[in-house]
């Protein structure tokens, strides 16, 4: 069975989601950021990572990549044009979504206060608009990829709680109709409650 280091409201969620997407048991070791519990399974202490029998994995899309790729589902097949598609949209998202989102994280209570530039925070979130935009124009059909759920639908909707919780601009409705429907998938659901269970 898997190990997530990590809680629900870090991107340890992602990979708690892909693993109730998959069907595959998996305990909760809620350990925060930079703590020492967290340290054991990183040296850095970023969390999240992943226990799988005598392997600890790191970084949440690397973490939700190995699954998906171990269990055969919610990716396009290894050396296919649809493969290197979906890993475009993932790096996109990577580069859109996730990077900024960190970045106005930094600026707001992870650096040291002396580090921390608020200002920055505005250009960050006319980014994430912009990229939002584009994101909204390229969703076409129910997923990001086409009718199959993929990894960059968790990690989408993932960045998209996130800015939500960071008060960045709130995304048109297409995408925020797209993101409640996945959010009232069964396996988000039971993923959201593995840290109160």
């Amino acid at each position: 069975m898997y190990t997530v280091i990590g809680g629900t409201k870090s991107r340890a969620f992602r990979v708690m989601w892909m693993l109730e997407e998959l069907g595959q048991p998996y305990a909760l070791n809620p350990a925060a950021p930079r703590s020492e519990e967290a340290r054991k399974y990183n040296p850095s202490g970023k969390i999240p990572a992943l226990v799988d029998g005598e392997e600890v994995l790191t970084d949440s899309t690397a973490i939700m990549t190995y699954l998906a790729d171990k269990h055969g589902a919610l990716t396009a097949p290894a050396g296919t044009p649809a493969r290197a598609r979906q890993d475009a949209m993932t790096f996109w998202l990577i580069d859109e979504f996730d990077a900024i989102l960190w970045a106005a994280a930094k600026h707001s209570f992870i650096f040291p206060e002396e580090a921390r530039v608020p200002a920055i925070k505005d250009s960050l979130k006319a980014e994430f608009e912009r990229a939002a935009k584009t994101l909204s124009d390229r969703l076409e059909g129910p997923f990001l990829m086409g009718d199959q759920i993929t990894l960059p639908d968790l990690l989408a909707v993932h960045c998209i709680n996130w800015s939500i919780g960071a008060n960045f601009p709130r995304v048109d409705d297409k995408l925020n109709l797209w993101a409640k429907s996945l959010r009232e998938r069964p396996a988000f659901v039971a993923a959201m409650a593995k840290e109160k269970g």
